[in-house]
Protein backbone atom coordinates (compact mmCIF):
# COMPACT_ATOMS: atom_id res chain seq x y z
CA UNK A 1 0.00 0.00 0.00
CA UNK A 2 3.03 2.32 -0.13
CA UNK A 3 2.00 3.68 -3.52
CA UNK A 4 -1.49 4.37 -2.17
CA UNK A 5 -0.01 6.21 0.81
CA UNK A 6 1.64 8.69 -1.53
CA UNK A 7 -1.73 9.60 -3.05
CA UNK A 8 -2.33 13.36 -2.63
CA UNK A 9 -5.00 13.88 -0.03
CA UNK A 10 -6.81 16.20 -2.47
CA UNK A 11 -7.44 13.23 -4.78
CA UNK A 12 -8.64 11.14 -1.85
CA UNK A 13 -10.98 13.97 -0.88
CA UNK A 14 -12.41 14.16 -4.41
CA UNK A 15 -13.14 10.42 -4.43
CA UNK A 16 -14.79 10.61 -1.00
CA UNK A 17 -16.90 13.59 -2.09
CA UNK A 18 -18.12 11.73 -5.18
CA UNK A 19 -19.02 8.68 -3.08
CA UNK A 20 -20.95 10.64 -0.44
CA UNK A 21 -22.59 12.88 -3.05
CA UNK A 22 -23.79 9.85 -5.02
CA UNK A 23 -25.31 8.30 -1.91
CA UNK A 24 -27.05 11.57 -1.03
CA UNK A 25 -28.47 11.94 -4.53
CA UNK A 26 -29.85 8.41 -4.50
CA UNK A 27 -31.71 9.17 -1.28
CA UNK A 28 -34.03 11.63 -2.97
CA UNK A 29 -33.93 11.19 -6.77
CA UNK A 30 -36.73 8.64 -6.70
CA UNK A 31 -39.10 10.78 -4.61
CA UNK A 32 -40.49 12.95 -7.46
CA UNK A 33 -40.89 10.00 -9.86
CA UNK A 34 -42.65 7.53 -7.56
CA UNK A 35 -45.96 8.10 -9.42
CA UNK A 36 -44.17 7.32 -12.72
CA UNK A 37 -42.72 4.11 -11.28
CA UNK A 38 -46.15 3.18 -9.94
CA UNK A 39 -47.65 3.54 -13.41
CA UNK A 40 -44.78 1.75 -15.16
CA UNK A 41 -45.06 -1.36 -12.99
CA UNK A 42 -48.85 -1.18 -12.62
CA UNK A 43 -48.59 -1.37 -8.85
CA UNK A 44 -50.21 0.43 -5.91
CA UNK A 45 -49.11 3.58 -4.13
CA UNK A 46 -48.50 1.66 -0.91
CA UNK A 47 -46.20 -0.73 -2.76
CA UNK A 48 -44.21 1.86 -4.71
CA UNK A 49 -43.38 3.79 -1.53
CA UNK A 50 -41.18 0.84 -0.62
CA UNK A 51 -38.75 2.03 -3.30
CA UNK A 52 -37.91 4.78 -0.80
CA UNK A 53 -38.73 3.01 2.47
CA UNK A 54 -36.58 -0.06 1.72
CA UNK A 55 -33.65 2.18 0.91
CA UNK A 56 -33.96 4.15 4.16
CA UNK A 57 -34.35 1.00 6.26
CA UNK A 58 -31.31 -0.60 4.67
CA UNK A 59 -29.19 2.52 5.05
CA UNK A 60 -30.25 2.93 8.68
CA UNK A 61 -29.17 -0.60 9.53
CA UNK A 62 -25.91 -0.75 7.60
CA UNK A 63 -24.52 2.77 8.03
CA UNK A 64 -23.34 2.28 11.65
CA UNK A 65 -22.39 -1.35 11.01
CA UNK A 66 -20.21 -0.51 8.00
CA UNK A 67 -18.68 2.34 10.00
CA UNK A 68 -17.75 -0.07 12.80
CA UNK A 69 -16.41 -2.65 10.34
CA UNK A 70 -14.22 0.06 8.87
CA UNK A 71 -12.79 0.83 12.31
CA UNK A 72 -12.01 -2.87 12.78
CA UNK A 73 -10.99 -4.20 9.37
CA UNK A 74 -9.85 -1.16 7.42
CA UNK A 75 -11.61 1.92 6.11
CA UNK A 76 -10.23 1.60 2.58
CA UNK A 77 -11.63 -1.91 2.29
CA UNK A 78 -15.07 -0.98 3.58
CA UNK A 79 -15.17 2.16 1.42
CA UNK A 80 -14.75 0.02 -1.67
CA UNK A 81 -17.35 -2.48 -0.39
CA UNK A 82 -19.85 0.32 0.25
CA UNK A 83 -19.35 1.80 -3.21
CA UNK A 84 -19.69 -1.61 -4.84
CA UNK A 85 -23.09 -1.96 -3.15
CA UNK A 86 -24.07 1.52 -4.33
CA UNK A 87 -23.17 0.53 -7.87
CA UNK A 88 -24.71 -2.95 -7.74
CA UNK A 89 -27.96 -1.68 -6.24
CA UNK A 90 -28.26 0.98 -8.92
CA UNK A 91 -27.68 -1.62 -11.64
CA UNK A 92 -30.33 -3.95 -10.25
CA UNK A 93 -32.86 -1.11 -9.98
CA UNK A 94 -32.07 0.11 -13.51
CA UNK A 95 -32.65 -3.35 -15.00
CA UNK A 96 -35.55 -4.34 -12.72
CA UNK A 97 -38.40 -6.02 -14.64
CA UNK A 98 -40.71 -5.93 -11.60
CA UNK A 99 -41.31 -3.61 -8.67
CA UNK A 100 -40.11 -6.32 -6.28
CA UNK A 101 -36.69 -6.52 -7.92
CA UNK A 102 -36.43 -2.74 -7.97
CA UNK A 103 -37.09 -2.67 -4.23
CA UNK A 104 -34.42 -5.36 -3.75
CA UNK A 105 -32.00 -3.18 -5.69
CA UNK A 106 -32.78 -0.28 -3.40
CA UNK A 107 -32.01 -2.46 -0.37
CA UNK A 108 -28.58 -3.19 -1.87
CA UNK A 109 -28.05 0.51 -2.53
CA UNK A 110 -28.85 1.32 1.09
CA UNK A 111 -25.87 -0.77 2.21
CA UNK A 112 -23.77 1.89 0.52
CA UNK A 113 -24.74 4.30 3.29
CA UNK A 114 -21.54 3.18 4.93
CA UNK A 115 -19.62 5.60 2.69
CA UNK A 116 -20.49 8.48 5.04
CA UNK A 117 -18.86 7.28 8.30
CA UNK A 118 -16.01 5.68 6.35
CA UNK A 119 -15.33 9.00 4.61
CA UNK A 120 -15.16 10.82 7.95
CA UNK A 121 -12.82 8.18 9.34
CA UNK A 122 -10.46 8.41 6.36
CA UNK A 123 -10.43 12.20 6.60
CA UNK A 124 -9.61 11.97 10.31
CA UNK A 125 -6.79 9.47 9.76
CA UNK A 126 -5.18 10.67 6.54
CA UNK A 127 -5.65 14.39 6.07
CA UNK A 128 -3.37 17.14 7.41
CA UNK A 129 -4.64 18.20 10.82
CA UNK A 130 -5.49 21.72 9.71
CA UNK A 131 -7.71 20.37 6.91
CA UNK A 132 -9.75 17.83 8.89
CA UNK A 133 -12.55 20.12 10.07
CA UNK A 134 -13.03 21.77 6.68
CA UNK A 135 -13.01 18.50 4.76
CA UNK A 136 -15.35 16.74 7.20
CA UNK A 137 -17.72 19.69 7.21
CA UNK A 138 -17.82 19.88 3.42
CA UNK A 139 -18.49 16.15 3.06
CA UNK A 140 -21.24 16.38 5.67
CA UNK A 141 -22.86 19.30 3.85
CA UNK A 142 -23.01 17.15 0.71
CA UNK A 143 -25.77 15.13 2.37
CA UNK A 144 -28.11 18.12 2.48
CA UNK A 145 -26.89 19.43 -0.88
CA UNK A 146 -27.23 16.03 -2.55
CA UNK A 147 -30.66 15.39 -1.08
CA UNK A 148 -31.98 18.70 -2.39
CA UNK A 149 -30.23 18.40 -5.74
CA UNK A 150 -31.67 14.91 -6.24
CA UNK A 151 -35.18 16.35 -6.11
CA UNK A 152 -34.19 19.12 -8.53
CA UNK A 153 -32.60 16.94 -11.22
CA UNK A 154 -34.98 13.97 -11.00
CA UNK A 155 -37.68 15.56 -13.15
CA UNK A 156 -35.47 16.67 -16.07
CA UNK A 157 -33.60 13.34 -16.12
CA UNK A 158 -36.80 11.29 -16.04
CA UNK A 159 -38.36 13.47 -18.75
CA UNK A 160 -35.26 13.25 -20.91
CA UNK A 161 -34.13 9.62 -20.71
CA UNK A 162 -36.78 7.92 -18.60
CA UNK A 163 -36.95 7.13 -14.91
CA UNK A 164 -34.41 4.30 -15.28
CA UNK A 165 -31.84 6.97 -16.03
CA UNK A 166 -32.07 7.89 -12.35
CA UNK A 167 -30.34 4.57 -11.67
CA UNK A 168 -28.09 4.28 -14.74
CA UNK A 169 -26.32 7.58 -14.07
CA UNK A 170 -25.42 6.75 -10.43
CA UNK A 171 -24.34 3.28 -11.57
CA UNK A 172 -21.82 4.75 -13.97
CA UNK A 173 -20.51 7.35 -11.54
CA UNK A 174 -20.16 5.02 -8.55
CA UNK A 175 -18.54 2.26 -10.61
CA UNK A 176 -15.79 4.61 -11.74
CA UNK A 177 -15.46 6.06 -8.24
CA UNK A 178 -15.23 2.55 -6.71
CA UNK A 179 -12.36 1.69 -9.04
CA UNK A 180 -10.65 4.97 -8.18
CA UNK A 181 -11.11 4.29 -4.45
CA UNK A 182 -9.65 0.80 -4.80
CA UNK A 183 -6.64 2.15 -6.68
CA UNK A 184 -5.87 5.44 -4.96
CA UNK A 185 -7.38 5.73 -1.46
CA UNK A 186 -4.83 4.61 1.15
CA UNK A 187 -5.62 2.15 3.89
CA UNK A 188 -5.83 3.61 7.37
CA UNK A 189 -3.36 2.49 10.04
CA UNK A 190 -5.90 3.27 12.80
CA UNK A 191 -8.14 0.38 13.83
CA UNK A 192 -10.08 -1.02 16.75
CA UNK A 193 -8.60 -4.42 17.65
CA UNK A 194 -10.83 -7.45 18.17
CA UNK A 195 -13.73 -9.07 16.39
CA UNK A 196 -16.98 -7.33 15.52
CA UNK A 197 -19.72 -9.02 17.59
CA UNK A 198 -22.67 -10.48 15.71
CA UNK A 199 -25.38 -10.43 18.41
CA UNK A 200 -25.33 -6.63 18.94
CA UNK A 201 -25.45 -6.16 15.16
CA UNK A 202 -28.55 -8.36 14.89
CA UNK A 203 -30.24 -6.63 17.83
CA UNK A 204 -29.46 -3.17 16.49
CA UNK A 205 -30.77 -4.10 13.05
CA UNK A 206 -33.91 -5.50 14.68
CA UNK A 207 -34.84 -2.44 16.70
CA UNK A 208 -34.03 -0.07 13.85
CA UNK A 209 -36.19 -1.96 11.36
CA UNK A 210 -39.07 -2.29 13.83
CA UNK A 211 -38.96 1.39 14.77
CA UNK A 212 -38.55 2.83 11.27
CA UNK A 213 -41.10 0.46 9.74
CA UNK A 214 -43.66 1.44 12.36
CA UNK A 215 -42.98 5.16 11.91
CA UNK A 216 -43.02 5.05 8.12
CA UNK A 217 -46.32 3.19 8.03
CA UNK A 218 -48.01 5.03 10.92
CA UNK A 219 -49.77 7.65 8.70
CA UNK A 220 -51.27 4.80 6.66
CA UNK A 221 -52.01 2.25 9.38
CA UNK A 222 -52.84 4.78 12.12
CA UNK A 223 -50.65 5.81 15.04
CA UNK A 224 -52.78 3.81 17.49
CA UNK A 225 -53.15 0.73 15.29
CA UNK A 226 -52.05 -2.61 16.80
CA UNK A 227 -49.38 -2.97 14.09
CA UNK A 228 -47.70 0.36 14.85
CA UNK A 229 -47.93 -0.03 18.63
CA UNK A 230 -46.58 -3.59 18.36
CA UNK A 231 -43.62 -2.51 16.23
CA UNK A 232 -42.75 0.37 18.57
CA UNK A 233 -42.93 -1.90 21.62
CA UNK A 234 -40.77 -4.46 19.84
CA UNK A 235 -38.27 -1.74 18.97
CA UNK A 236 -38.06 -0.64 22.62
CA UNK A 237 -37.54 -4.21 23.86
CA UNK A 238 -34.85 -4.96 21.26
CA UNK A 239 -33.14 -1.61 21.90
CA UNK A 240 -32.96 -2.33 25.64
CA UNK A 241 -31.54 -5.78 24.92
CA UNK A 242 -29.03 -4.22 22.50
CA UNK A 243 -27.79 -1.71 25.10
CA UNK A 244 -27.46 -4.47 27.72
CA UNK A 245 -25.49 -6.72 25.38
CA UNK A 246 -23.23 -3.87 24.29
CA UNK A 247 -22.38 -3.12 27.92
CA UNK A 248 -21.25 -6.74 28.39
CA UNK A 249 -19.23 -7.10 25.18
CA UNK A 250 -15.45 -6.95 25.52
CA UNK A 251 -15.23 -5.14 22.17
CA UNK A 252 -18.75 -3.75 21.53
CA UNK A 253 -20.25 -2.92 18.17
CA UNK A 254 -21.13 0.56 19.47
CA UNK A 255 -19.38 1.63 22.66
CA UNK A 256 -22.09 2.90 25.03
CA UNK A 257 -19.48 4.87 26.98
CA UNK A 258 -18.71 6.73 23.78
CA UNK A 259 -22.41 7.41 23.19
CA UNK A 260 -22.66 8.96 26.67
CA UNK A 261 -19.90 11.49 26.00
CA UNK A 262 -21.41 14.96 26.10
CA UNK A 263 -19.86 15.91 22.79
CA UNK A 264 -21.45 12.83 21.17
CA UNK A 265 -24.97 12.74 22.61
CA UNK A 266 -25.52 16.46 22.12
CA UNK A 267 -24.43 16.25 18.46
CA UNK A 268 -26.70 13.24 18.02
CA UNK A 269 -29.64 15.12 19.55
CA UNK A 270 -29.11 18.02 17.14
CA UNK A 271 -28.82 15.58 14.21
CA UNK A 272 -32.12 13.95 15.21
CA UNK A 273 -33.96 17.29 15.34
CA UNK A 274 -32.49 18.72 12.13
CA UNK A 275 -33.05 15.43 10.30
CA UNK A 276 -36.69 15.62 11.43
CA UNK A 277 -37.08 19.04 9.79
CA UNK A 278 -34.96 18.55 6.66
CA UNK A 279 -36.43 15.28 5.41
CA UNK A 280 -39.99 16.43 6.01
CA UNK A 281 -39.37 19.75 4.23
CA UNK A 282 -37.90 18.13 1.13
CA UNK A 283 -40.62 15.49 1.18
CA UNK A 284 -43.63 17.82 1.35
CA UNK A 285 -42.60 21.18 -0.11
CA UNK A 286 -42.67 19.76 -3.69
CA UNK A 287 -46.21 18.49 -3.05
CA UNK A 288 -47.19 21.93 -1.79
CA UNK A 289 -45.78 23.59 -4.92
CA UNK A 290 -47.36 21.04 -7.29
CA UNK A 291 -50.84 21.53 -5.84
CA UNK A 292 -53.19 23.00 -8.50
CA UNK A 293 -53.66 26.76 -8.42
CA UNK A 294 -57.40 26.20 -8.21
CA UNK A 295 -56.97 25.33 -4.53
CA UNK A 296 -56.04 28.94 -3.84
CA UNK A 297 -52.53 28.24 -2.54
CA UNK A 298 -50.72 25.88 -4.90
CA UNK A 299 -48.45 26.87 -7.78
CA UNK A 300 -49.54 24.08 -10.12
CA UNK A 301 -45.82 23.47 -10.71
CA UNK A 302 -44.49 20.52 -12.64
CA UNK A 303 -41.99 18.11 -11.10
CA UNK A 304 -39.10 20.00 -12.68
CA UNK A 305 -40.49 23.45 -11.77
CA UNK A 306 -40.98 22.52 -8.13
CA UNK A 307 -37.40 21.24 -8.10
CA UNK A 308 -36.08 24.57 -9.38
CA UNK A 309 -37.93 26.40 -6.61
CA UNK A 310 -36.18 24.18 -4.06
CA UNK A 311 -32.74 24.68 -5.64
CA UNK A 312 -31.69 27.61 -3.37
CA UNK A 313 -31.87 25.25 -0.40
CA UNK A 314 -29.37 22.87 -1.99
CA UNK A 315 -27.09 25.67 -3.22
CA UNK A 316 -27.02 27.30 0.21
CA UNK A 317 -26.11 23.96 1.82
CA UNK A 318 -23.24 23.58 -0.64
CA UNK A 319 -21.93 27.07 0.15
CA UNK A 320 -22.05 26.24 3.85
CA UNK A 321 -19.74 23.30 3.22
CA UNK A 322 -17.12 25.79 2.04
CA UNK A 323 -17.50 28.57 4.61
CA UNK A 324 -18.51 26.66 7.76
CA UNK A 325 -14.97 25.63 8.73
CA UNK A 326 -13.53 29.18 8.61
CA UNK A 327 -16.52 30.41 10.62
CA UNK A 328 -16.02 27.60 13.14
CA UNK A 329 -12.35 28.58 13.53
CA UNK A 330 -13.40 32.15 14.14
CA UNK A 331 -16.47 31.70 16.35
CA UNK A 332 -16.47 28.01 17.31
CA UNK A 333 -18.37 25.09 15.79
CA UNK A 334 -20.94 25.24 18.58
CA UNK A 335 -21.86 28.81 17.64
CA UNK A 336 -22.21 27.84 13.97
CA UNK A 337 -24.60 25.02 14.93
CA UNK A 338 -26.77 27.37 17.00
CA UNK A 339 -26.81 30.04 14.28
CA UNK A 340 -27.69 27.36 11.73
CA UNK A 341 -30.62 26.20 13.82
CA UNK A 342 -31.93 29.76 14.12
CA UNK A 343 -31.59 30.38 10.37
CA UNK A 344 -33.28 27.08 9.56
CA UNK A 345 -36.14 27.98 11.88
CA UNK A 346 -36.47 31.45 10.30
CA UNK A 347 -36.61 29.95 6.81
CA UNK A 348 -39.25 27.36 7.62
CA UNK A 349 -41.38 29.74 9.69
CA UNK A 350 -40.97 32.28 6.89
CA UNK A 351 -42.63 29.78 4.58
CA UNK A 352 -45.75 29.97 6.73
CA UNK A 353 -46.19 33.69 6.07
CA UNK A 354 -44.41 34.03 2.67
CA UNK A 355 -45.59 31.48 0.11
CA UNK A 356 -47.70 33.36 -2.44
CA UNK A 357 -44.98 34.29 -4.94
CA UNK A 358 -42.12 32.33 -6.49
CA UNK A 359 -39.50 34.78 -5.17
CA UNK A 360 -40.78 34.24 -1.65
CA UNK A 361 -40.34 30.47 -1.99
CA UNK A 362 -36.81 31.00 -3.34
CA UNK A 363 -35.93 33.37 -0.49
CA UNK A 364 -37.16 31.28 2.43
CA UNK A 365 -35.69 28.14 0.89
CA UNK A 366 -32.29 29.81 0.67
CA UNK A 367 -32.46 30.89 4.32
CA UNK A 368 -33.49 27.40 5.42
CA UNK A 369 -30.70 25.92 3.29
CA UNK A 370 -28.07 28.03 5.02
CA UNK A 371 -29.43 26.90 8.37
CA UNK A 372 -29.40 23.20 7.55
CA UNK A 373 -26.04 23.49 5.83
CA UNK A 374 -24.36 25.22 8.76
CA UNK A 375 -25.60 22.59 11.20
CA UNK A 376 -24.61 19.55 9.14
CA UNK A 377 -21.24 21.06 8.19
CA UNK A 378 -20.39 21.54 11.87
CA UNK A 379 -21.68 18.30 13.39
CA UNK A 380 -19.12 16.05 11.69
CA UNK A 381 -16.05 17.94 13.02
CA UNK A 382 -17.66 18.04 16.48
CA UNK A 383 -18.15 14.26 16.47
CA UNK A 384 -14.58 13.66 15.29
CA UNK A 385 -13.26 15.99 17.98
CA UNK A 386 -15.24 14.18 20.69
CA UNK A 387 -14.03 10.60 20.12
CA UNK A 388 -10.68 8.84 19.77
CA UNK A 389 -9.54 8.12 16.23
CA UNK A 390 -10.25 4.39 16.34
CA UNK A 391 -13.96 5.10 17.00
CA UNK A 392 -14.44 7.65 14.21
CA UNK A 393 -16.39 5.33 11.93
CA UNK A 394 -18.76 3.99 14.57
CA UNK A 395 -19.47 7.43 16.05
CA UNK A 396 -20.02 9.06 12.65
CA UNK A 397 -22.16 6.15 11.52
CA UNK A 398 -24.48 6.44 14.51
CA UNK A 399 -24.76 10.20 14.02
CA UNK A 400 -25.78 9.71 10.39
CA UNK A 401 -28.16 6.96 11.44
CA UNK A 402 -29.82 9.10 14.10
CA UNK A 403 -30.32 11.83 11.48
CA UNK A 404 -32.17 9.30 9.31
CA UNK A 405 -34.30 8.22 12.26
CA UNK A 406 -35.21 11.86 12.81
CA UNK A 407 -36.12 12.12 9.13
CA UNK A 408 -38.44 9.14 9.32
CA UNK A 409 -40.15 10.56 12.40
CA UNK A 410 -40.48 14.00 10.82
CA UNK A 411 -41.87 12.66 7.56
CA UNK A 412 -44.41 10.51 9.39
CA UNK A 413 -45.56 13.37 11.65
CA UNK A 414 -45.72 15.81 8.72
CA UNK A 415 -47.75 13.31 6.70
CA UNK A 416 -50.21 12.90 9.55
CA UNK A 417 -50.65 16.67 9.93
CA UNK A 418 -51.08 17.31 6.20
CA UNK A 419 -53.48 14.43 5.55
CA UNK A 420 -55.60 15.31 8.59
CA UNK A 421 -56.57 18.56 6.83
CA UNK A 422 -58.18 17.43 3.59
CA UNK A 423 -60.64 19.37 1.44
CA UNK A 424 -63.68 17.92 -0.31
CA UNK A 425 -61.54 17.61 -3.45
CA UNK A 426 -59.36 15.06 -1.68
CA UNK A 427 -56.38 17.44 -1.69
CA UNK A 428 -54.74 18.72 1.52
CA UNK A 429 -55.80 22.18 2.60
CA UNK A 430 -53.43 25.11 2.96
CA UNK A 431 -53.88 24.94 6.72
CA UNK A 432 -52.47 21.42 6.82
CA UNK A 433 -49.29 22.39 5.03
CA UNK A 434 -48.77 25.62 6.95
CA UNK A 435 -49.33 23.88 10.29
CA UNK A 436 -46.76 21.30 9.29
CA UNK A 437 -44.17 23.85 8.12
CA UNK A 438 -44.69 25.81 11.34
CA UNK A 439 -44.03 22.66 13.32
CA UNK A 440 -40.80 22.06 11.35
CA UNK A 441 -39.68 25.63 12.02
CA UNK A 442 -40.28 25.07 15.72
CA UNK A 443 -38.21 21.87 15.55
CA UNK A 444 -35.26 23.75 14.05
CA UNK A 445 -35.52 26.27 16.89
CA UNK A 446 -35.40 23.40 19.38
CA UNK A 447 -32.31 22.14 17.52
CA UNK A 448 -30.69 25.55 18.05
CA UNK A 449 -31.44 25.34 21.77
CA UNK A 450 -30.04 21.80 21.86
CA UNK A 451 -26.91 23.15 20.20
CA UNK A 452 -26.30 25.27 23.31
CA UNK A 453 -25.71 22.01 25.20
CA UNK A 454 -22.77 21.08 22.97
CA UNK A 455 -19.52 21.42 24.93
CA UNK A 456 -17.21 24.22 23.88
CA UNK A 457 -14.13 22.74 22.23
CA UNK A 458 -10.80 24.47 22.19
CA UNK A 459 -10.17 25.92 18.74
CA UNK A 460 -7.25 23.55 18.16
CA UNK A 461 -9.38 20.47 18.74
CA UNK A 462 -11.96 21.59 16.18
CA UNK A 463 -9.30 21.46 13.48
CA UNK A 464 -7.45 18.39 14.67
CA UNK A 465 -7.99 15.12 16.43
CA UNK A 466 -9.01 15.57 20.07
CA UNK A 467 -6.33 15.71 22.71
CA UNK A 468 -6.52 12.30 24.36
CA UNK A 469 -6.78 12.10 28.11
CA UNK A 470 -5.30 8.66 28.59
CA UNK A 471 -3.52 5.84 26.84
CA UNK A 472 -6.85 4.03 26.50
CA UNK A 473 -8.12 6.82 24.23
CA UNK A 474 -4.97 6.95 22.10
CA UNK A 475 -4.84 5.76 18.52
CA UNK A 476 -4.61 2.01 18.09
CA UNK A 477 -2.23 1.23 15.22
CA UNK A 478 -2.55 -1.83 13.03
CA UNK A 479 -0.18 -4.55 14.08
CA UNK A 480 0.90 -7.64 12.25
Amino acid sequence: METARRTPYQLTFFILAVAVGSFALMQSMTVPVLPTIETEFETSQSTVTWVLTAYLLSASVFTPIIGRLGDAYGKHRMLVVSMVFLSLGSLVAALAPTIGIMIAGRVLTGVGGGVLPIAFGIIRDEFPAQNVAGAAGFVSSLMAFGFGTGIVVAGPIADGIGFRGLFWIPFGITTVAALAAWRFVPESPVRTPGRVPAVPAVLMAGWLVALLLGLSQAPRWGWTSPEVIGLVVLAVVLAMAWVWVEHHETVPLIDMRMMRLRGVWTANLVALLVGFAMYATFGFLPQFLQTPESTGYGFGASTAESGYLILPNAVASFICGIIAAPLARRFGAKAVVVIGGVLGSAGMLGLVVMHDQAWQILLVNGIAGFGIGFVFSSLAPLILAAVPAHQSGAASGMNANIRTIGGCIGTAVMSTIVTSHTASTGLPTETGYLTGFGMLGGMMLVAALAGLLIPTIRRRTVDTAPVVASAEEARVPVTA
